[in-house]
């Protein structure tokens, strides 16, 4: 790994000017077909998966390069069966956030994923409003009894749970009512991220949520089969085909060239573009 890199990473995560966490997607196929979804992922969309080796090797990469956390997401993770494991091997290196939509864990997959509650590895589960037929209509039908079935039998078994809100507009009384909601399930208002649709992806076929370009996304350094994006909100895919306009780098191992490609970016960026749509 380039010590120039990681001095330049080391004062640019320091300055806030780019996030010190690191996304890998590790697949694109899904249960479940949202609304909203940035990747149009589907039952029968390509998996796309990031080869598990690989997603280990960056992972070693990233630590090496002093970056301080990564997130996985998709698609559902929890599609792969390799999953468990290799959260085992990406928590050896850097602390995880794993993204899912929370319907999957039956109770073999409980067992699988265990051990994982004393590793730093956290589960960002999604949830979207705290009424069964306004959750599901956005997501899949039997959505939300699945996800508040799963949260508490996570939690008990000691694993780390963050709830997801994505919202199309915001309604006060509805998100007080999520948070009693979600607080009853045993997940703390730390651990609950709420943020706006964004119009990418099946949301920008259904002219749904927040225009934005990549001065409103956070510089998150994002990895997939096809190369190093700005921000996890960058590989998304509209009408089947892949959106480029927030390519970084198609080289991403080593690391280093995509850093340094996302620290050029990063860097030249005027002073006081900051993000504007508050998206983490």
């Amino acid at each position: 790994m380039s010590t120039a890199t990681a001095q330049r990473l080391a004062d640019a995560i320091s300055s806030d000017t780019v996030s010190g966490r690191m996304w890998l997607y590790s697949n694109y196929h899904c249960n479940l077909a949202c609304a909203y979804c940035l990747t149009e992922s589907a039952p029968k969309v390509p998996a796309r998966q990031l080869d598990g080796i690989r997603m280990v090797g960056l992972a070693q990469d990233a630590a090496q390069l002093g970056f301080t956390e990564l997130g996985v997401t998709g698609g559902e993770p929890f599609l792969r069966s390799d999953l468990p494991d290799l959260l085992r091997e990406l928590a050896d290196h850097l602390p995880v956030t794993v993204l899912t939509n929370g319907t999957l864990f039956t109770r073999r997959l409980l067992e699988r994923i265990s051990p994982l509650a004393h590793l730093p590895v956290a589960l960002q589960i999604s949830l979207d409003r705290p009424d069964p037929d306004d959750n599901d209509l956005m997501r899949a039908p039997d959505n939300f009894r699945k996800v508040v079935d799963a949260i508490p039998r996570l939690v008990e078994r000691g694993l780390e749970v963050r709830i997801a809100t994505t919202l199309l507009e915001e309604d006060a009384g509805e998100l007080a009512r999520l948070c009693d909601l979600h607080r009853s399930l045993g997940v703390s208002d730390e651990h609950h991220v709420v943020r706006p649709v964004v119009r990418r992806g099946r949301a920008e076929i259904g002219n749904l949520g927040v225009l934005a370009d990549y001065r409103s996304f956070e510089a998150e350094l994002t990895v997939t089969v096809d190369g190093a994006f700005w921000s996890p909100f960058g590989p998304t895919v509209t009408n089947g085909v892949l959106d480029i306009d927030l390519l970084v780098s198609r080289v991403t191992r080593p690391l280093d060239q995509a850093v340094d490609r996302l620290l050029d970016l990063a860097e030249g960026r005027p002073s006081g573009d900051d993000n504007v749509l508050n998206i983490r």
